[in-house]
């Protein structure tokens, strides 16, 4: 039997997503900022859909929209919209190799951009600046590097219990 994995991991990745998305940048860098909340939860809810799921995407997105500052409601919605997609083709995702893998979360990514740009337009919010496009592409590249970083992290804290 697959031993589940610490809630510790999980948390502890939730808990870094969040600061990284409040961490100041240099108005340059803004724009590449990759989605980290997102990329974590779509790796545990590809590895652990269990313990992650829509109630945790909710949750998450609304904690978010509280630390950032944000329209109440709006990341939570977006990261539903994510992690419901990533339930729904889970089990093709769960085996793509990591670099098809890596463009299907820039897909979801995308995805995302395009709800932002709604949610804007539907709530009179000035729309991001077409450059804010980029993030998804970052993404792509760093997904790989964070996929092996939580796998890693992951078995080891397995072999320790």
């Amino acid at each position: 039997m697959i031993k589940a994995p610490s809630r510790g991991i999980i948390l502890g990745g939730f808990v870094l997503g969040i600061v990284f998305e409040i961490l100041p940048l240099p108005q340059v860098l803004q724009p590449f900022r990759p989605y980290l909340l997102a990329m974590l939860l779509v790796y545990w809810a590809i590895e652990a859909p269990l313990m992650v799921g829509l109630g945790t995407a909710f949750l998450l997105g609304l904690l978010a929209d509280l630390a950032s500052a944000s329209l109440l409601g709006e990341q939570a919605l977006r990261l539903v919209l994510i992690v419901s997609l990533v339930q729904r083709f889970r089990a093709r995702l769960r085996f793509f190799p990591l670099w098809q893998q890596a463009v299907a979360v820039g897909m979801l990514l995308f995805v995302d951009r395009a709800a932002v740009a709604l949610l804007h337009l539907v709530f009179g919010q000035p729309q991001l600046p077409a450059v804010n496009l980029f993030a998804p592409v970052v993404a792509i590249f760093l997904w790989p590097w964070l996929y092996v970083l939580i796998d890693v992290a992951r078995l080891r804290a397995r072999e320790r219990s």
